[in-house]
């Protein structure tokens, strides 16, 4: 994500950073070259000039040339100017009103009726609403079985009338039915195509017009760059949404859809997309976004990704295992699947500050954690939950199950038994979900 903008950024920083004199020349051929970046990164030529002018201009009113440090203060001001150009802040959801209506609009292949699966879980998990999605994709038939399928991996209902060909009754019924089930959100996704067209806006704007909805999303590929910014614009004129989803962002390595949209449209991004499952689904937040793009790592986006994962009760259970030095090779798998789940190996690494620089050229394996599931599971339960009972004969037969070697099971067996010497020590910690809400509320924010 941003590793092309985020690499030619750090380039022109080098001037600033070395220990020459500093110039407004300096100053000068540095943001000459981050306009370039950011025009490389596919971002509005108009929207990269008048950064770099507001940029310049707030570097020599603060006097940049004569502090001590005058890259690290360029670099602050670029990371604030950056957060600005996102947005400022994070921005909500309206979710107001008995059911909260959203509507999803957005070309075909987008990834809206995928996006409509994620933000149902989400919202059904974090807010404990109870969703209908509905469908009003009438023209394209798989588009109806594709919300079923992920309507029914997340036990949600969705609503559809056989045979019409009528998205605003569609969208009218459903909500009258929402009201009589006790639905409290009403999500409705509806038709794309492969590019603008008058039909396709005049359904959409008659569908807003007959439900009235709370939030008006558009959804759009973020790897399309300046062409998902003429979207969006397009599609503002006619609807007037309320808020931009980016999905695919995390494929996205120049990022010139995120630092544009929301000074072309004036509308938030709300949403980002980060992988196909329907836990890839991320708040976008500015300023954290600016710290990923200078290299700052992450660190409140890894520990919010972790709490939506490790459940408190079970965080608890752990904490008191460790203590007792009775974690085992079933907690151990648990956690591994509980990581996978937070999303890409390599993306997650990059939150951590300092480590995204380090690891850019290094391949890290999504499948990583393969050979040693296998492992585990050739593992007797006995042994998962007895790992000092593994010896001699035993690993042999572990090796042969999981298709390892010998040596590659003893390595596992020494570096887990490390692991839970190490993390006996960490498990005085006595409350560790408390400790994580603390780090989450501000105390590593910079």
């Amino acid at each position: 994500m941003f590793e092309k903008l985020s690499d030619r950024l750090e380039r022109s920083f080098k001037i600033l950073k070395g220990q020459g004199k500093i110039t407004e020349i300096n100053v000068a051929e540095t943001l000459k070259d981050v306009r370039r970046a950011l025009i490389d990164a596919d971002v509005n030529y108009k929207v990269a000039k008048t950064f770099t002018d507001t940029v310049k201009a707030k570097a020599l009113g603060q006097n940049v040339l004569t502090a001590v440090k005058p890259g690290e203060m360029m670099v602050k001001i670029v990371h604030d100017e950056l957060a600005q150009l996102m947005g400022g802040e994070a921005a909500p959801l309206n979710l107001k009103g008995k059911p909260a209506i959203i509507l999803m609009s957005g070309l075909q292949g987008s990834g809206k009726t995928t996006f409509t699966g994620k933000l149902a879980k989400r919202l059904k998990s974090e807010r404990a609403m109870r969703p209908l999605l509905v469908a009003c994709d009438v023209y394209r038939p798989a588009a109806i079985d594709q919300l079923k399928v992920l309507a029914q991996s997340i036990d949600v209902p969705v609503f559809t009338i056989e045979g019409s060909k009528d998205p605003v009754g569609i969208a009218k019924k459903a909500i009258e039915y929402a009201r009589q089930n006790s639905h409290d959100l009403v999500i409705i996704d509806t038709a794309g195509r492969l590019a603008v067209d008058e039909q396709m806006m005049d359904e959409i704007e008659a569908i807003k017009k007959a439900v009235n909805p709370t939030e008006t999303l558009f959804v759009v590929d973020a790897m399309t760059g300046q062409d998902a910014v003429n979207t969006a614009r397009t599609f503002n004129e006619r609807l007037d949404f309320d808020g931009v989803v980016l999905t695919k962002l995390d494929g996205d390595t120049r990022g010139g859809a995120a630092l544009s949209i929301r000074t072309v449209v004036t509308k938030p991004i709300k949403f980002v997309g980060t992988g196909e499952g329907l836990d890839g689904i991320d708040v976008f937040h500015p300023a954290r976004m600016a710290d990923r793009i200078l290299g700052m790592g992450d660190i409140v986006s890894l520990v919010e990704k972790a709490q939506q994962q490790f459940d408190e009760k079970e965080a608890e259970e752990m904490a008191r295992k460790l203590r007792k030095n009775q974690y085992t090779f079933n907690d151990f798998y648990k956690q591994i699947q509980q990581i996978k789940k937070m999303g890409n190996l390599k993306d997650l690494a990059s939150m951590i500050p300092g480590l995204g620089k380090a690891i850019k050229d290094i391949d890290i394996d999504d499948n990583a954690f393969k050979s040693i599931e296998a492992i585990i599971m050739s593992m007797t339960p006995y042994e998962r939950e007895h790992p000092e009972a593994i010896k001699g004969t035993r690993v042999k037969r572990i090796a042969g199950g999981s298709g390892t070697t010998i040596q590659e099971v003893n390595r596992i067996i020494k570096q887990f038994d490390q692991m839970r010497q190490m993390m006996k020590a960490a498990g005085s910690i006595k409350n560790p979900m408390a400790m994580m809400r603390g780090l989450r509320g501000g105390g590593m924010r910079k």
